[in-house]
């Protein structure tokens, strides 16, 4: 892990650098949900600045933007206290250093000290990626669900899901 690694919310002028980001991840087998096509300037505008968005990015001492975390807050009342829709981007060049550890954990910590208050984390991993539910299973979330068959790849592969969740 680079010691000059930062970690902060993410701001419109990242946008650039998360596409870059996203993109770069999405086009690594089995790398991301989206493809790199779907990986829009709208999407991107949306999971940083949309309604109840939460974003970090970590810089790298380079000042280029290495990875990237983003949720949102449920907006129906009855499940406003969940941070739901994650998704986390590494740059392929840098993952294996520790960075989707480090930006979980920002986000976890900022999500407890949000108002009105977050009270559960939630998200959805790959079966095909035990890499990622290592990780989610080491930060504190738990295995809750499996939606059978719920990604199909381009080539006709089905894929089920790892529903996770994490009460603060």
């Amino acid at each position: 892990m680079s010691p000059d690694l930062r970690i902060r919310l993410a701001t419109t002028e990242d946008i650039g650098g998360i596409i870059a980001v996203h993109r770069a991840a999405a086009a690594k087998p089995d790398g991301l949900a989206r493809r790199p096509d779907e990986i829009t300037l709208d999407y991107v505008e949306h999971a940083v600045a949309g309604p109840g968005a939460v974003s970090f990015v970590a810089v790298g001492s380079d000042g280029d933007i290495w990875g990237e975390l983003h949720g949102r807050r449920e907006s129906v009342a009855l499940f406003s206290h969940v941070l739901a829709s994650l998704t986390v981007a590494v740059h392929p060049d840098r993952q294996g250093l520790g960075i989707g550890s480090r930006l979980f954990e920002t986000l976890i910590a900022h999500a407890r000290a949000m108002q009105p208050p977050i009270l559960r984390i939630e998200l959805a991993a790959g079966a095909g990626n035990p890499g990622a539910v290592r990780l989610y299973e080491r930060l504190g979330f738990q295995h809750e669900g499996r939606q059978i068959g719920r990604g199909r790849y381009p080539d006709g592969r089905l894929e089920d899901d790892i529903l996770m969740g994490m009460l603060l």
